[in-house]
């Protein structure tokens, strides 16, 4: 039987969420987002991105090609003018650096993981090979 349960695991990841809400890249995002929430412009400049995709979904649905096509200009010249926004700048690039994080994290579980499975095995971490397969492989008579 293992070492560890399921149940002991969801318990580390949850430590390890608990760490990650409190790094700086988190923090950033949240306060790139209050000031994203309190900014007028901004949330002005969404509600009317909101409005024309509304729009552009009926239009689409109604076969309005050339009402679609305006909607999605509409659309497109909104999201650049909310993307010249200093402050939404910042927080797409906090969100693209806690999911940075989230990223880095998840490689490294998986690749611990199947570097564990080899090395468990008498495996060639190497090679990526585990050891039924390295011990498979030299009982076969490989040619060299």
């Amino acid at each position: 039987m293992g070492k560890y349960t399921k149940t002991d695991i969801i318990a580390e990841a949850k430590a390890l969420a608990k760490m990650v809400s409190e790094t700086e890249e988190v923090d950033f995002f949240k306060r790139a987002e209050e000031q994203i929430n309190k900014n007028e412009k901004v949330q002005h400049l969404m509600k009317a991105i909101k409005a024309y995709q509304k729009q552009a979904v009926n239009f689409q649905a109604y076969g309005k090609a050339e009402a679609l096509k305006q909607a999605e200009e509409k659309i497109e010249e909104l999201t650049k003018q909310l993307d010249e926004i200093p402050i939404v700048e910042d927080f797409k690039q906090s969100q693209l650096e806690v999911n940075d994080l989230l990223q880095l994290i998840s490689s490294t579980i998986s690749n611990t993981v199947t570097d564990e499975i080899i090395k468990s095995t008498g495996g060639d971490v190497l090679k990526g090979e585990t050891g039924s397969k390295v011990s498979a492989g030299s009982s076969c008579g490989e040619e060299h």
